[in-house]
């Protein structure tokens, strides 16, 4: 038999665009890491290969299945059948404080970006300019009036559409807006400011969340959102604010069975958390993204990896000279500056003596005194020009050692790195063999029943569950049964969707997960905070369209109420998982 042809993947992102041949046993982490090889990015585990299937619905491929097995479509392109995927964020971190190398922030910080401009995620108005001031430092950095002109950004794409349209404002006027904010991130380099831009926007009710379409027993259409903190439940007219809540840390495992969906909490005393999904393909895309941010919210909780102190240190080390390489551009801007300086002063000098200069009169005491005038003036210019010449060496001498100086300060910090690892390293061998010898027979017996009780757990309340909504659903049975077109074509899917599959997560019950403490960036700067409340203030009197469902459920959350993102969460995940669990059940 022949072998099989190699096939063709076209690869976007939101910065570069990458063809691959690749070969048809390919998995999905293969082709990931290929990716994020080219890319250069480290911290991988924050992204995800999205595709559309067959079916036109949106999926992400799976890291562990072939790329041709996932219902992959192909598509005509220069007369090529092509594979075409997307590079995208898909696991957000609990702090963007996180995020490690300056690439990563740039990819975060260019996907937020796009899905503020397109609405995805919601932003008031006043934010959004404040958020677009911020882009413009990126991209500018710090404001110049001498160089920065009114009307430079009247054709740049800096807010929303829908913002634009609801207020009286022409573009000349939105840009005085983001202007005068401008103006105060004076200072802040490209990465200080995307990183200002994204702790902003990590506090917006919308971000990271990703929302799935379900029904509670009662057959009432509600939202599910999934993002780094936990499971959030949501009305279908209300995305901004969630109604019950579970944190990561309060579950134990995640059941599917056909188009019912069981989330089995730490209590074990409590019942099952049960719902319905309508198709059985987004069952395997909530099982995927749970899992995965089930992940990292314990990870972050868990003694750091070697990889990841590695990442940090280098990240750290990179920060450092890019620092000094700054610095020491301002200081060569700054002298070169100054030497400049000093040629226009000579210059002015010479001319001020040619004004200067007496009428030349001929008799032989004026010659002698023009002659010695002409000297004085040759000399005069001499020294200056001398000092001009001494002062360009001084500054080429100082410029080349201050190479040098840099040249050896990497090489100490490339040095104490290596060791630095290396007794890292060792005293992580030290340790994991430690804990090895005394927690394996430990580990391995309490592993063993526990998936034993699991097991008998799991088909128990699998059993119950299944007898108690029996009589339940019968009458709507022709509501749940699986459409003609959402038939599974994938084998294995196909399998996993009609008889379950079921995801222990591993859960010290001991880590704190609420979160009590967490406050957001504008409740801690007053002044900026009280620019909003104007710009907010300002704007409404430019107001020429109503506002939206969205606009309405923000005022009223935190002007009204007094509430923000995280005072919800806390809030919603109040009391026993049993409370919750019954509040859903009657919604």
């Amino acid at each position: 038999m022949a072998p099989k042809k190699s096939f063709n993947v076209h690869v976007t992102s939101v910065e570069f665009e990458f063809d691959f041949s690749i070969d048809p046993n390919t998995t999905g982490k293969q082709l990931l890491d290929q990716v994020a090889k080219n890319v250069g990015i480290r911290e991988i585990w924050y992204f995800g290969l999205r595709f559309t299937d067959s079916k036109n619905v949106t999926c992400w491929l799976r890291p562990d299945k072939k790329i041709l097995s996932q219902d992959v479509q192909k598509e005509q392109k220069n007369e090529l059948e092509v594979v075409q995927f997307v590079f995208l964020v898909r696991f957000f971190p609990e702090d963007v404080s996180e995020l490690i190398e300056e690439i990563t922030q740039r990819f975060f910080y260019r996907q937020v970006k796009n899905s503020i401009l397109t609405d995805e995620i919601y932003c008031p108005p006043e934010t959004c300019v404040l958020l677009a001031s911020y882009a413009v430092q990126v991209k500018y950095e710090d404001y110049d009036e001498n160089k920065h002109k009114p009307g430079m950004l009247t054709k740049e794409r800096l807010l929303p559409g829908r913002v634009q349209d609801q207020f009286r404002l022409s573009n000349e006027e939105w840009e005085k807006r983001v202007m005068n904010w401008w103006r105060e991130h004076k200072g802040f380099t490209s990465e200080d400011a995307m990183l200002e831009y994204l702790k902003i926007v990590q506090d917006l009710d919308m971000y990271g969340v990703t929302y799935f379409e379900i029904q509670n027993r009662n057959g009432t259409n509600l939202y599910l959102g999934i993002d780094a903190l936990g499971i959030n439940i949501y009305d279908t007219d209300d995305k901004l604010t969630p109604k019950i809540g579970f944190a990561w840390g309060e579950i134990r495992n995640i059941t599917f069975n056909g188009k019912k969906f069981f989330i089995k909490p730490i209590d074990r005393s409590s019942p099952d958390f049960v719902f319905i999904v309508p198709r059985l393909r987004i069952n395997r895309q909530m099982i995927s993204l749970s899992m995965g941010n089930h992940e990292l919210y314990m990870s972050r909780r868990t003694p750091e990896t070697m990889e990841l102190r590695q990442i940090k240190a280098q990240a750290e080390a990179k920060k450092l000279a890019l620092g000094e390489q700054r610095e020491r551009t301002k200081t060569e801007v700054e002298r070169r500056k100054q030497v400049e300086q000093e040629r226009e002063v000579l210059q002015r000098k010479i001319e001020e003596l040619e004004r200067k200069k007496p009428p030349r009169l001929f008799t032989q005491s004026t010659e002698t005194e023009s002659f010695e005038d002409q000297n004085t003036m040759k000399n005069e210019m001499e020294n200056k020009r001398r000092q001009v010449e001494e002062a360009e060496l001084r500054l080429q001498r100082e410029r080349e050692e201050d190479e040098r100086k840099q040249q050896r300060m990497m090489e100490r910090i490339q040095y104490e790195q290596q060791e630095k690892e290396k007794i890292v390293q060792e005293i992580e061998k030290t340790r994991l063999l430690a804990e090895e010898n005394a927690q394996e027979a430990q580990r391995k017996e309490n592993e063993a029943r526990q998936i034993e009780e699991d097991l008998r757990e799991t088909q128990m309340r699998v059993l119950q569950a299944q007898q108690q909504d029996n009589n339940h659903y019968t009458k709507q049975k022709e509501r749940y049964q699986q459409p003609a077109d959402d038939v599974e074509t994938d084998e294995e899917d196909n399998s996993i969707g009609r008889n379950g599959q079921d995801v222990e997560l591993y859960t010290d019950e001991n880590i704190p997960h609420y979160v009590e403490k967490r406050t957001t960036v504008m409740s801690r700067d007053h002044s900026r905070k009280q620019k909003l409340e104007e710009e907010r203030r300002n704007l409404q009197q430019q107001q020429q369209k109503a506002d939206t469902r969205e606009d309405k459920i923000y005022r009223e959350n935190t002007i009204d109420r007094g509430i923000d993102k995280y005072k919800t969460l806390k809030k919603i995940r109040e009391g026993t998982v049993k409370r919750r669990i019954d509040e859903f059940e009657a919604m």
